[in-house]
């Protein structure tokens, strides 16, 4: 399995005390240190990928934000700052993605993980939200349909918050496919199961607070696994967060690590079945330093698994 990340991510620093902080990337990576993984460096993501998700006036808009930023924090939503090292972090957390993506189609290895921060999935095309400026999940998929030719790419996000940027780019894109699993009601909001996107193109589990392990297997099982094999995707992209963990400050679900190597173990054997084992990962939330670590280590053991 390749590892796409770069150091140049925990320059990016939002306040004292906010939850997506450095310390979570670095948490990761020393996990990894023991796992056998090809860690290659994040690139810069190139204007033109990162404009078939988000619109280049809003790029061009955020560069005065980001020169402000080397002088002092600037707040661009009421959870979402940038610092002096901001733009490059997002620029490689999107470069991974989209990296990750090339290096899996060309077949240098069946899979990848960026471990990258700042997270993702809430960035809508034209607003940064929720921690996130870039989505970066929404930028490596349709790299792979535009970039590569490929016709039908799929992405699985079971982070506790619903990813509304993703799925916004999928109601438009019927070579996309979304599926959720998210606490509701939380944050964002978005995610209710009658949002089914283009002739069902989004599958959306909204589950309770206090949602345990088999309930949110059940989830995934009646309605995110099958519809994920009925699309029979040519590559699978997860956006993977880790904050559904019983241990998480930031929801109240009450998920195991077990359950994340359950999840990685399910996704293997759909990625065998339809695009001969290729998938990719990146990190989204996860706020508890131990549980993210702990569960990012039992996810990718099982996708690595025989």
């Amino acid at each position: 399995m390749l590892l796409f990340t770069h150091t140049a991510m925990l320059g990016h620093e939002p306040p004292l005390g906010h939850a997506e902080s450095p310390e979570r990337l670095q948490a990761v990576l020393d996990a990894l240190d023991g796992m056998d993984l090809e860690r290659r460096e994040a690139p810069l993501a190139h204007a033109d990928a990162i404009a078939r998700v988000h619109p280049k006036r809003l790029i061009e808009a955020l560069e005065p934000a980001f020169a402000e930023a080397r002088e002092i924090r600037v707040r661009l939503d009421p959870d979402t700052y940038i610092s002096a090292g901001s733009r490059e972090a997002i620029y490689r957390a999107a470069g991974a993605c989209v990296a990750a993506v090339d290096a899996v189609l060309a077949g240098e290895d069946d899979m990848a993980f960026c471990a990258v921060r700042p997270p993702g999935h809430h960035a809508e095309p034209l607003t940064p939200m929720g921690f996130c400026v870039f989505n970066n999940v929404a930028i490596g998929a349709l790299h792979a349909l535009d970039a590569h030719g490929l016709s039908r790419v799929a992405v699985v996000d079971f982070d506790v918050h619903h990813g509304n940027g993703t799925q916004t780019v999928a109601e438009k894109e019927p070579r996309l496919f979304f599926a959720s699993t998210h606490q509701a009601p939380l944050y964002p909001g978005t995610g209710g199961a009658d949002e089914t996107g283009i002739g069902g193109n989004v599958v959306n589990a909204p589950l309770p607070a206090g949602t345990r392990s088999a309930e949110w297997r059940a989830a995934m099982e009646r309605q995110v696994l099958p519809a994920l094999d009925a699309f029979a995707p040519e590559l699978i992209l997860v956006s993977a967060g880790f904050d559904a963990h019983k241990a998480d400050p930031l929801a109240q679900m009450a998920l195991e690590t077990e359950d994340f190597a359950w999840a990685g173990a399910r996704l293997h054997d759909l990625a065998l079945r339809h695009c001969k084992g290729k998938l990719v990962s990146t990190l989204e939330g996860g706020y508890d330093l131990p549980a993210l670590a702990g569960s990012v280590v039992a996810y990718l053991t099982a996708l690595r698994r025989d």
